[in-house]
């Protein structure tokens, strides 16, 4: 038995056999020089190319059923704006007619210095975009060169995907109904192929590096997408333990769907509020199948991501507007731009050099300091307002100036709104998320001038304990049952309950079941999650008392260190 641990980029557990999938290998590229009156000649060849794979994927967005997952047309979408990207394509002519070189010659070398350039700066935001350059340019190579790769369209028996890394071409038009899990040497937790991954419920880990070496066709696997561990050719100790986990966790959404359709209520009688975190409009539909009540959060970045075009005040009205009709009235919470830091928008950040970018300049201090893309991002928000519920939440705020800033400029965009006759609700609640420990420590000042609190525990770990927590040496501090951070939480859900306003919880920690019971003590309003987890949330929510969780609170933040408060929950 060999074990591989990789980064958990789609939840779940599976054993099936391997298939290996090498088509992701490069072709050989031929290199030649050529005269001055061949350039047109080989710049006729590349426009044949693009056009011909745009082509194609544009026949595919129109092949995509209307009430089809929107997470494909996102994809198809993005990949569109790629090849026919501007300085792509003066870049290559560029190269053409001062390298006078072959045309697939000049794709690889432009393609590859436009990767270096990616790997040099911080964020792994610029890291997913490798993949996604690298699979074009493959695909461009393939056209040049007229070679056509087995297609994962023709699956017909159940198997887990093992490559070197895997296209979001090919990862969309796999046949899903024969694909367990997915296994890459490459790959990040935001890569596009991760997002479908997740998108379509099959378990995945990404980043093994070499993976691929070690894994033979036929080869009996274990993937743990929850932890990002593969096993091969497991030992019967193993195998046995995993198939124990996967019974247990097929019985566990079996209880878990029973609850659909019912309201998470404890049994003395609290409601408590379900939500789901997205990233894309399309995966709201599968989120409503779970019984959400809601968006509690939507991660407006990925908009972003996709270049210019598709952060520009109609794609991101479109987009808004799509989900809150998706929505069907029910709420929905868009975060406004949270960039920087270890999610970095190319666009935005071609000339950063931070030394410290998580205590710099990120999220809402990046609006604030470019009012144009705020209010552009504020002004579509408010235009798709007419078509669902929504709310407009802020990020990152650590002061009173910064929540009064960002007020400033969404009444302007208003007035703007106003001036071009474009019509808009008047009446949409503005929150920020509570991530730092100066946010907590004046909530009830912060309460005052915002209509809801929504806890990111992910950042609160970060900023209160002082650990990176992409940094494998100290994640083990990064404990959200610290007691500074249960203090923090009441803190800030107290000062909203004195104003009469609600306080939710959009981090990690919403969707642990081991904190559910004590969450629900401190007297949080809104959970926020993965939708995954929003079966199992419910559960114990209705299975528990709200009496009895408060002496669990209160119990809970008398206790001195991490590992009291761990023990306590662990008998709980």
């Amino acid at each position: 038995m060999k074990e591989l641990s990789g980064i958990p980029a789609s939840k779940g557990l599976v054993i099936g056999k391997a298939l290996l999938y090498l088509e992701d290998a490069l072709p050989e590229i031929p290199r030649y020089s050529i005269k001055e009156t061949q350039v047109n000649e080989e710049w006729r060849r590349f426009l044949l190319a693009v056009n011909t794979i745009t082509e194609k994927i544009r026949q595919e967005l129109n092949e995509i059923p209307v009430k089809d997952s929107r997470e494909r047309r996102d994809i198809l979408e993005a990949q569109l704006l790629m090849f026919e990207d501007i300085d792509f394509h003066e870049n290559v002519k560029h190269g053409l007619e001062s390298g006078l070189q072959n045309i697939e010659n000049v794709v690889w070398d432009v393609s590859q210095e436009l990767i270096q350039k990616l790997a040099a700066l911080p964020g792994a935001e610029f890291r997913a975009r490798i993949a996604d350059v690298s699979g074009m340019a493959q695909e461009l190579l393939n056209e040049l060169l007229s070679i056509h790769p087995f297609s994962l369209a023709g699956l017909n028996e159940a198997v887990i995907i093992v490559a070197r890394d895997l296209l979001p071409s090919q990862a969309l038009a796999m046949n899903k109904d024969f694909v367990k899990a997915i296994v890459t040497d490459a790959g990040s937790q935001i890569s596009h192929t991760a997002i479908i991954a997740r998108a379509s419920r099959i378990p995945a880990v990404m980043g093994l590096s070499s993976g691929s070496a070690q894994i033979k066709s036929g080869d009996t696997l274990i993937v743990d997408g929850d932890r990002g561990v593969v096993f091969i050719e497991p030992d019967k100790k193993t195998l046995s333990l995993y198939q124990k986990m996967i019974k247990e966790n097929r019985a566990k959404a079996k209880m878990a769907s029973s609850s659909n359709g019912r309201r998470a209520e404890t049994k003395d009688g609290r409601l408590i509020t379900l939500k789901v975190n997205m990233e894309t409009p399309s995966e709201f539909k599968k989120a409503l199948s779970c019984g959400a009540e809601g968006v509690g959060l939507y991660r407006s970045e990925f908009i972003f991501l996709a270049g210019d075009k598709a952060a520009d005040e109609e794609n991101q009205y479109r987009t808004y507007s799509e989900m809150l009709k998706a929505a069907r009235n029910l709420p929905v919470t868009i975060r406004t731009l949270d960039a920087g830091g270890d999610k970095i928008i190319p666009s935005l950040f071609q000339d950063s050099d931070e030394k410290n970018p998580l205590l710099g300049w990120r999220s809402i201090r990046v609006s604030l300091s470019m009012p144009d893309i705020f209010k552009t991002q504020l002004r579509a928000i408010l235009r798709a307002s007419v078509h669902g519920d929504v709310r407009i939440m802020f990020p990152l705020i650590s002061g009173l100036a910064e929540l009064e800033q960002a007020l400033r400029f969404l009444e302007e965009a208003k007035t703007e709104c106003a001036a071009k006759k474009q019509p808009y609700s008047d009446t949409i609640p503005v929150g920020i998320m509570v991530e730092v420990p100066s946010a907590a420590l004046i909530a009830n000042r912060l309460i005052k001038k915002a209509d809801f609190f929504s806890i990111g525990t992910n950042d609160m770990i970060q900023y209160t304990l002082g650990v990176d927590r992409g940094n494998e040496k100290v994640s083990y501090l990064a404990r959200p049952e610290h007691p500074a951070i249960l203090r923090l939480i009441k803190m800030t859900i107290d000062a909203a309950h004195k104003q009469g306003k609600p306080a939710a919880m959009c981090g990690e920690m919403a969707g642990d079941t081991r904190f559910t019971p004590l969450l629900v003590g401190l007297g949080l309003d809104e959970f926020s999650m993965n939708a995954a987890a929003l079966g199992d949330v419910k559960h114990i929510i209705r299975g528990i008392s709200f009496a009895e969780c408060q002496k669990l609170a209160k119990k809970a933040l008398q206790c001195a260190g991490t590992e009291r408060v761990a023990a306590l929950l662990g008998s709980s």
